[in-house]
Order: C-alpha cells, then structure tokens, then sequence
C-alpha cells in the first residue's frame, strides 16, 4: 500500500519537521506516533521517513532512504477562465491530481462580473487544494496558483505547445498533437468560461498563435473540458 504523502520545508540533518494543520492532522485524526513510516518532500525530491517525535502540531521525521519520483514528461500550464467558485475549486483539484505544473485564472468577456476581483480573497484557499490534492496524487511538489489576469495577459503565456480549446470547427486535439513529442516539454491550454469565446477571442487568441483546439462534439462544462484536456495531454507524453 502507498505511503501517505507530505511537503515539508526543508530537510536539514537528516531530519524535517511538519508544523500546523497538516501536523495536527498527523497526530490527532491519524494516531500517529514514533516509528510509523510516511513518505515527505521538499519539493525538490521524496523520501521515506520515520516518525521520530509527534506532539500536538509538530511532527519531527527522520528520513530513511530517497523514493523514486520521476518528472513529469510535459510541464503542463492551465489557463482557465474563472467560473463559479464551486465548480473552479474542483477544477484546482482535478488538474492538481492529473500533474498539472500551474494554473492561471483569468477574466474573459462572458467571466462573470466580479469574479476576477473576488479571486484574490481565495488565493490562500485555492493553493492548500493544491496542496492537498498534490499530496494525495504524491507528487514531488505542489502545482502553483497563480494570481488572476485578464484574457490580455493570459494568451501572452510562452509553451513549447499551445491550444486553445474551443467548439465548433476546431480540430480534435489528439490529432493535433505533435508526432514527435520532445521531452521534457512545456504546453499551455487555454479554457473558455461556461458561456464561450466571443469572436474577438478567437481572433486575438489566433493572432497571438495559439492553436484552436477540441474535444468532440459535445458541449462540456469548463471544469470538464478542463480535465479531459489535461488528461489527454499528460496521457499523450506517458
């Protein structure tokens, strides 16, 4: 059975400490206690460790021996349209767990109003979904939340591969996938809110050049498309 998972700030000496919820969460929820064994990281790389003091909300381990933690074959960047918060939550959560590197929200034409400007307060919540989703998913490091921008900003995103997901005409995009992926690489998808791209969104986001993309005939929910794309994506590099 896999090992629970846990990001520590630092491994010093041979020995890392976990402070807090996550910590309180250890010794009151889990019982544990010294000698039980957890895997931790640094966000540089993953170790097997062993509980060597757990009091309340401080978990002292001592680490045992490197786990091995491959990279992921594709640095994946989700630009995504802000949607209701529920449904953008979830989103965080999914695309965490599939290894998605960063997440960008941003404000489209039909973002509804306010969304943009009430993001910031959720900053703090969105990234312990990260976190957490990061650590269930075992990860080496937890995927970024960037801070909301506008449409503007968003199609400015560099990657080696670019798509725009969209309906209607676009091609699928397995088929646009490059035959011949390069590792490791980079690749951005660009996700519309729940009511659509506007024209003048097409045309900025094909003039700035990334390629317009979809994923079938049926109309998704953003936080579906989201997810699917991801997964096909990481999939495609696996």
């Amino acid at each position: 059975m896999a090992k629970r998972r846990f990001f520590v700030e630092a491994i010093r000496g041979g020995t890392a400490e976990l402070h807090g919820d996550e910590a309180r969460h250890l010794t009151r929820v889990l019982r544990a206690e010294a000698g039980q064994r957890y895997e931790i990281t640094d966000s540089q790389a993953a170790w097997l460790a062993e509980i060597a003091e757990a009091r309340g909300d401080r978990v002292v381990f001592r680490v045992i021996e490197p786990v091995e933690s491959p990279e992921m074959p594709v640095q994946i960047t989700l630009l995504a349209a802000l949607i209701k918060f529920d449904r953008f939550e979830w989103m965080i959560e999914k695309a965490t767990e599939l290894g998605v590197e960063r997440i960008v929200p941003f404000e489209s034409s039909r973002t509804e109003k306010g969304l943009l400007e009430a993001s910031g307060k959720r900053a703090e919540r969105w990234k312990r979904i990260a976190r957490e989703s990061s650590q269930q998913s075992r990860r080496i490091r937890a995927s970024e939340i960037s801070p909301g921008v506008r449409f503007s900003a968003a199609i400015t995103e560099t990657a080696d591969y670019r798509y725009f997901l969209d309906e209607g005409d676009a091609p699928p995009l397995l088929r646009m996938l490059p035959a011949d992926r390069m590792r490791p690489a980079s690749a951005a998808l660009l996700i519309g809110p729940q009511g659509g791209w506007t024209d003048e969104e097409r045309q900025r986001a094909s003039e700035a050049g990334w390629q317009p993309v979809s994923l079938g005939p049926q109309i998704l929910r953003a936080e579906t498309a989201a997810t699917a794309a991801v997964a096909i994506l990481m999939n495609a590099w696996c």
